[in-house]
């Protein structure tokens, strides 16, 4: 009889080490690349904020976009859903720097010329350097383009890619495409929504602050005793007013309603299911907002308007998260918390807004608007130093 041997196990079959080696080198690029993309358009959302707080109007963009990023924190309860579009600006971010950097080799080219011209305006130097000039500037357009058509990514700058080119050349439909993704990224924006927002956040605040400012300013313009009961009357809105204000604007954002600007009972209810993390959340508001009192004292000239508008919306975006990650705490906490963390809270809260109210009574002397710069609450109105 013949016996039979066992069957051999059959080997599992492996990656060779060289393409299990460039898989990982693949992944780990592709990780770099995601994260490089992130924070370069955390980058360009701060800076395009910081353009638009510049432009009267236009700046109230900045503001919807601010309440709409600590909204959607209060709703979910995550921070990282308060980057709104983070990837979207980065395309913006690219196809500004990199068409920064491909205009340089023009900008040189055309001093050259500038020069030749000042010196020889009929010489051949000079012709032959504007014809030079042209045609540079013609194929770096071209390259901006294409750039700008293959998705905007930095790399499409640098890198021509002539065989695709080639391709595309021959393809119908590219102004198709072309217009239906430019209508496409900019509906994404989200333009006219955060400009309502923005809006609807302002006239809430103004609502809530126009008349205790008022009072308050009227401390030093009316004579003694209506000046002293002026000021005491708006210390004492100022007082009521400033820690709701923030979650009062959130909880309109949140709802879509203007009229939710209103409604402090349903705040107040709030606070006491959160009240640690609501008076953290305004002693980082009011916090964040006394440093910036400091680029009023000077006008800024216009050819840095920019600079200081950054630092403001930089030191903004943080208040309107942690606003809404407090109130995201306050929904999924449906009992009220224990009287003793709710008064500590309410001592803490009532300090902090004491120091601020003191703080900004006495930037009217410091501030190159006088008084009326006390009208300019960028802690909940528009986030300029202007």
């Amino acid at each position: 009889m013949t016996s039979i041997s066992p069957a051999e196990p059959i080997a599992e079959p492996r990656l060779p080490a060289t393409r299990l080696l460039w898989f990982l080198i693949f992944r780990l690029a592709r990780a770099l690349g995601s994260w490089w993309d992130w924070w370069f358009g955390l980058v360009s959302l701060l800076l395009v904020l910081a353009i638009l707080t510049t432009i009267p109007i236009v700046q109230l963009l900045t503001l919807g976009y601010l309440l709409e990023s600590g909204a959607r924190v209060a709703s979910t309860g995550r921070l990282r859903d308060g980057f709104i579009g983070i990837r979207q600006v980065s395309r913006l971010g690219s196809v500004a720097l990199g068409s920064w950097l491909l205009l340089w080799p023009v900008r040189y080219v055309s001093d050259i010329w500038y020069s030749s011209y000042l010196i020889a305006p009929g010489s051949s130097e000079t012709t032959g350097w504007l014809i030079f000039l042209l045609v540079l500037l013609v194929l770096i357009l071209v390259q901006i383009a294409w750039a700008c058509f293959r998705g905007g990514r930095l790399r499409h700058f640098f890198w021509p890619a002539p065989l695709r080119m080639k391709r595309e050349l021959f393809l119908r439909g590219k102004y198709v495409r072309c217009r239906d993704g430019v209508w496409d990224f900019v509906s994404t924006m989200r333009l006219g929504y955060y400009f309502v927002r923005g809006w609807q956040g302002f006239l809430g605040a103004a609502i809530w602050l126009l008349v205790p400012i008022l009072l308050f300013i009227g401390a030093t313009v009316f004579p003694y005793p209506l000046g002293l009961l002026s000021g005491i009357t708006g210390t004492g809105l100022l007082c009521f007013v400033l820690p709701k204000l923030p979650f009062l604007q959130l909880q309109a954002a949140v709802e879509g309603n203007l009229k939710a600007t209103l409604n402090t009972r349903y705040i107040r209810k709030l606070s006491g299911r959160a009240p640690l993390m609501f008076s953290l959340a305004i002693t980082v508001t009011l916090t964040f907002a006394l440093p910036l009192y400091l680029l009023k004292i000077e006008l800024t000239p216009r050819e840095v308007f920019v600079l200081p508008s950054l630092v403001f919306v930089v030191f903004s975006f943080p208040s309107r998260l942690l606003t809404g990650w407090a109130l995201s705490r306050a929904y999924r906490h449906p009992q009220r918390r224990h009287f003793v963390f709710r008064w500590m809270s309410r001592l803490l809260s009532i300090s902090v807004v004491a120091a601020y109210v003191l703080f900004i009574f006495f930037t009217r002397y410091t501030s190159w608007y006088g008084h009326w710069s006390l009208l300019e609450q960028h802690a909940f109105i528009v986030p300029v130093p202007f």
